[in-house]
């Protein structure tokens, strides 16, 4: 048994001990953090290929199939890593799974999973151990099927109400944020780092969340966050929270952290940002891995051509904007599976080798810690049982619940064509309308009609409004206005006024609802739930207990009269954060 393979031994010193017998190629592959579709499945290069042609050892997964496929897969390729001369084992990763939003570049869905809300869910329930316990789940199931690390929480504050990625918040309050992250970490890894963790890639530093008008860094309209309130400090604190929780890796922003008095240069290539801010006042030494792609951008032959998000360093060729990268401090390079860009550096004379085993002691610490050195394999058997059980889909639907928030009016328990109150459950024969809703969830609760005219009560799930955008991934980023189309508002108000109406926005962003809010009978947020939990809640028979993870704004021009950096910066919002417990503006 060579020493670095021997368990009983301490940690670094395994490290100190492979690392010396690694290759220049070796040690530049180690930094590359791929993508990576099971199957061998195109557009990505395969697996087989990455693995033993080039010798990669991380990737994130961009589809995960079901739990007992998954867990072949991690032992097809962890087979591969330990045909290769030193048989590193392979860290497969993923952004979160275990939402309802689809995202090709952010967020998935599938995989058999126990679906809970989306991480701003999370938020409204305010609830750190309910949290914890939750992710302690999401640890479980990702680890069952060889997932190690989570290319996840965010700790950006939604300060920004027109930004797409809200919905992969904890919200705009830095406290309750700050809470709610330490929680989520302290669930997926469980204390230190171990066999028995998930990682924690915690993102985007730092702070994402005040984007320049709203607009997303994955395109050139949002390579600029933007302080006109001097808050980056408040950004900051939900980090804090993160370190303190002990996040093993974090990724830095595609953003320039612009007027900020760091260097004006996306926070990937940023040494102000990651040895001036993070290394050194934060004192963090776990894995830095930058956004994926900033580089050399990506292509997916026959489908889309994407560029690379090199925001303030766009003039910079290739090589150059390499060695910057690894100068800033950052260990892996996202996205990337070429070591050509990493050996090119090295040999120009541009970066030396020292500062390369700078980052391999980093990510080869965490391939010990969690134990992949001593048994990189899952149980296939094991992974099917654990995955979906009951009780971790009851648990994930607690969240779900605990998540709708009650915004105005009362439950559908009236009959309107009588006047006759309902105490509970519906009375057999009521009739219900429904928009957004699976007809065959809502035919459990009264008889479905499928005109207004027709029916008792109505209930409508609304998305929150956004702007069509070109181009197959901006599709994807819900950005822009706030408001729903005077048209849509106009019927939905005419809806509300004709017979008792249930409105469910589903705030992945914070939707300006104030032409409708004086019209339903009952106005509720979420941020993801099943139909029947929706039905239950808005038909009485569940309580609501979600209070908001943000200001709803009253209108557009507040959003873009306020400053993207400052919390609670819009003028007199409709709904404020911690409604319904806390006080809230004039609806309408």
């Amino acid at each position: 048994m060579e020493p670095y393979e021997d368990p009983r031994l301490p940690v670094e010193e395994r490290v100190e001990d492979l690392l010396a017998r690694m290759t220049l190629a070796e040690k530049a592959a180690l930094m590359l953090h791929g993508r990576m579709l099971p199957g061998n499945q195109g557009p990505f290069p395969s697996g087989e290929h990455l693995i033993a042609e080039r010798g990669l050892t991380a990737f994130a997964m961009m589809a995960v199939p079901d739990a007992r496929a998954m867990a072949e897969w991690n032992n097809h390729v962890q087979d591969l890593a330990a045909a290769a001369r030193l048989g590193i084992p392979v860290t497969l990763a993923s952004d979160p799974r275990h939402g309802f939003t689809a995202n090709p570049a952010t967020a998935f869905t599938g995989g058999g999973f126990s679906t809970g809300p989306e991480p701003i869910g999370l938020a409204a329930t305010d609830d750190p151990e309910l949290v914890e316990e939750y992710a302690a789940l999401i640890g479980r199931e990702l680890r069952a099927v060889g997932i190690r690390v989570a290319i996840h929480p965010m700790a950006d504050l939604a300060t920004e109400p027109r930004w797409a990625r809200i919905s992969g918040t904890f919200g705009e309050d830095p406290d309750r944020a700050s809470r709610i992250i330490a929680a989520y970490i302290r669930g997926l890894q469980g204390g230190p780092i171990g066999p028995d963790s998930v990682a924690c890639m915690t993102k985007h530093f730092p702070g994402g969340g005040p984007q320049f008008k709203g607009e997303d860094s994955h395109f050139a309209a949002g390579r600029r966050l933007v302080y006109p309130g001097g808050a980056l400090d408040r950004h900051l604190r939900p980090f804090e929270a993160a370190f303190e929780a002990g996040t093993a890796q974090i990724m830095p922003a595609y953003a320039i952290p612009s007027g900020s008095g760091l260097a004006e240069v996306g926070a990937n290539f940023n040494h102000d940002v990651i040895t001036g801010l993070l290394r050194g006042k934060y004192g963090f030494d776990g894995v830095v891995c930058t956004d994926f792609n900033a580089i050399t951008g990506m292509d997916v032959p026959g489908i889309v051509s994407l560029p690379p998000r090199h925001w303030g360093v766009e003039e910079l060729s290739v090589p150059e904007q390499v060695a910057l990268t690894l100068h800033a401090g950052a260990d892996q390079l996202g996205g990337e599976t070429d070591p050509e860009l990493i050996l090119g550096a090295v040999r120009s004379g541009a970066v030396t080798e020292a500062r390369l085993d700078e980052s391999v002691r980093r990510i080869l610490r965490d391939k010990f810690r969690l134990g992949l050195f001593d048994d990189p394999y899952v149980d296939v058997e094991a992974a099917a049982a654990l995955v979906g059980t009951p009780e971790g889909r009851a648990l994930g639907r607690e969240l779900q619940a605990r998540s709708l928030v009650h915004l105005s009016g009362r439950p559908l328990t009236g009959r309107p064509l009588t006047g006759r109150p309902l105490t509970g459950r519906p009375l057999t024969g009521t009739r219900l309308y429904v928009e957004g809703v699976d007809p065959a969830v809502a035919a459990r609760y009264g008889t479905v009609v499928d005109r207004p005219e027709d029916a008792d009560l109505a209930v409508v799930r609304l998305a929150t409004p956004y702007e069509q955008r070109e181009g197959l991934l901006e599709q994807a980023f819900h950005s822009g206005s706030l408001e729903f189309e005077p048209a849509e508002a106009a019927r939905l108000a005419e809806l509300a006024r004709a017979l008792p109406t249930a409105l469910v926005a589903q705030l992945e962003r914070p939707a300006v609802l104030t032409p409708l809010a004086p019209h339903a009978a009952l106005l509720v947020g979420e941020f993801g739930a099943a139909d029947d939990i929706v039905l239950d809640a808005v038909l009485g028979r569940t309580p609501m207990t979600g209070t908001l993870p943000f200001d709803l704004p009253r209108s557009d021009a507040a959003v873009d009269a306020a400053r993207e950096d400052v919390p609670f910066d819009t003028a007199d919002p409709l709904f404020r954060f911690g409604h319904p417990t806390a006080p809230r503006g004039t609806a309408g």
